[in-house]
């Protein structure tokens, strides 16, 4: 057994696929902001405002290893940002299965547009969502697994996933 750990863009899917893969499997879902706001006791959006985005970049890599090392049988929902650092790469890739959902542009807009809790958008997400998006175009190839979620039901992407788990 292993973890599966889900990465990509803001708006791809990766909450709303490691509940129904961590419900399919079994297995414990982790959302990875979440365990973030209970080890610093605030918010997102508050760690980026009061300490920055610095402190909150390390604040997730602490997350990562608390909730990979050592574990196993786990769905980890990753923030769209925490591939930014290498470290980060390192502990996914050696605590389990990395899957990089995709979507394009529309679809993304059409999720977080309005979702108040996404600090890197600014109010802004027409303009914010491309400028990010070609920022870190590269950023998530590390993943083994890639999977568009655009034109796929939440039940697609997670039998899509199995299949690869079990392939590996």
């Amino acid at each position: 057994m292993r973890n599966i750990v889900l990465i990509g863009f803001m708006g791809t899917g990766k909450s709303t696929v490691a509940a129904a893969l961590a419900e399919r499997l079994g297995w414990n879902r982790v959302d990875l902001d979440t365990s973030i706001e209970e080890a610093e006791n605030a918010t997102i959006p508050q760690l980026f405002a009061d300490k920055g985005e610095p402190y909150f970049r390390r604040a997730e890599t602490e997350a990562l290893k608390r909730e990979l090392d050592g574990r196993e049988g786990q769905i980890v929902a990753t923030g769209g940002g925490a591939v930014l650092a290498e470290e980060n790469r390192g502990i996914m890739l050696a605590n389990g299965l990395v899957v990089a959902l995709t979507a394009d542009i529309g679809t993304i807009l059409q999720r977080v547009q309005n979702d108040p809790n996404r600090p890197l958008l600014r109010g802004n997400a027409e303009q914010a969502v491309p400028e990010l998006l070609e920022r870190r175009k590269h950023a998530y190839d590390f993943a083994p697994v890639r999977i568009d979620t655009s034109d796929k039901t939440v039940e697609q992407i997670a039998a899509e996933i199995v299949e690869q788990l079990m392939a590996d």
